[in-house]
């Protein structure tokens, strides 16, 4: 018997609506109810997770983690249906998007594949540019999506678009929704939830049924499902290394303003103190462009003094992380590239640095986290 699991009467008690065992001291583990709630369930004969409890009342369909070993499970049971993948990765963190061994989990079902956050890639990018990357990205992951859409779940931009090419796809077939946490995954079902059925036509009590621990099962028109299923945590996303405000300082929130700057040689950049970009080498002084969260702190010093002055200054200076959380923070790890063309430094999750061909630089991230070389975007 787990420590947290709540027993009445010698048994374990549960939630009706998707058999979670109930227990009050993990927020973000599955069965989680307040214990002023569950004191009424237990008195009402009827308890539910807070999860379900909010889906029943307000239509919230709040996203669910389940571990690798759950979640592949109901990969695996994908595969033996015939049905259209929707996929949905995360625009600013492709590799903490991906999920291993997808393509062998879906068997022959075609993958839609779908980046979000459109809403805050910078004016003179062009989508066409952004998904020949996601595409690229996902065949290296032996994923070869049926094709590739651009949307914000946020804002609703392009979804009307994306509903269409799923319909244009799953041709009369059940459609899954997969994706790991923190991608938008959950906002872009809500935003389907509301275009499909329209927000008069919800009633108190859940139209959905089937709200298991590990899938949610939404009726289509004709009478098929769209499924959403729990995200699977991704140890490597730059967003499990922080929380709340924290995490919107880094993660962009609104459309990215490129900002310019001219470097000499063994000159360094920190992002807060979540990540690090040195220019090692090169022809004197040159030109660079970050594209990341408008509010970031970035501070320019010398490489020479980089080690020192992130060892005395993270979590006061050098934020996010704050003072409280820089001990539990991985520790940032280095990843050289000598660039032959103009190209894109990424740090996954964050943004990108735009940097001239010719020069040796350095990306720093959070041990774990991607940091790649691509061609340049703008």
């Amino acid at each position: 018997m787990a420590e947290n699991e709540v027993i009445v009467d010698g048994e374990v008690v549960r939630c009706i609506g998707c058999g979670a065992k109930v227990q009050t001291t993990d927020k973000q583990a599955l069965g989680y109810t307040p214990e002023s709630a569950l004191k009424k369930g237990i008195e009402n004969g009827e308890v539910y997770c807070q999860r379900c409890f909010r889906l029943r009342h307000y239509n919230e369909i709040a996203p669910v983690s389940l571990s690798d070993d759950d979640f592949l499970k109901l990969l695996t049971s994908i595969s033996d249906t015939d049905s259209l993948i929707v996929y949905v990765v995360d625009i600013f963190d492709v590799n903490g998007s991906m999920i291993p061994g997808l393509h062998r989990f879906v068997g022959n079902n075609p993958i839609l594949l779908v980046g979000n956050k459109l809403d805050v890639l910078p004016a003179r990018l062009k989508k066409t540019k952004v998904k020949d990357w996601l595409r690229q990205q996902a065949n290296a992951a032996g994923i070869r999506p049926v094709d590739v859409e651009l949307i914000s779940a946020k804002t609703n931009l392009d979804v009307d678009r994306l509903l269409d090419q799923i319909e244009k796809y799953r041709q009369g077939k059940d459609v899954y929704v997969v994706g790991v946490t923190n991608v938008g995954k959950s906002t872009l079902i809500n935003s389907i939830v509301r275009q499909s059925t329209g927000i008069k036509e919800l009633i108190t009590t859940s139209r959905f049924p089937g709200t298991t621990l590990d899938r949610i099962d939404i009726p289509l028109k004709d009478g098929k499902l769209l499924v959403d299923t729990p995200g699977i945590i991704q140890p490597e996303q730059m967003a499990h290394h922080l929380v709340g405000k924290e995490l919107n300082l880094v993660t962009p929130q609104k459309r990215i303003k490129p900002k310019e700057y001219q470097l000499n040689p063994e000159q360094t950049l920190f992002f807060g103190g979540v990540a690090r970009f040195d220019y090692n080498a090169g022809e004197g002084r040159r030109g660079f462009t970050v594209y990341a969260e408008n509010n970031l702190f970035i501070h320019r010093t010398k490489l020479e003094n980089a080690d020192d002055f992130y060892t005395n200054h993270v979590g006061s200076f050098l934020t996010p992380p704050s003072e409280d959380d820089k001990d539990d923070f991985p520790p940032l790890e280095g990843h050289k590239f000598k660039i032959t063309q103009k190209s894109d430094l990424v740090i996954e999750g964050l943004g990108w640095i735009t940097v001239p061909e010719g020069v040796s630089v350095s990306g720093w991230a959070p041990t774990g986290v991607s940091v790649l070389i691509r061609p340049a975007m703008i």
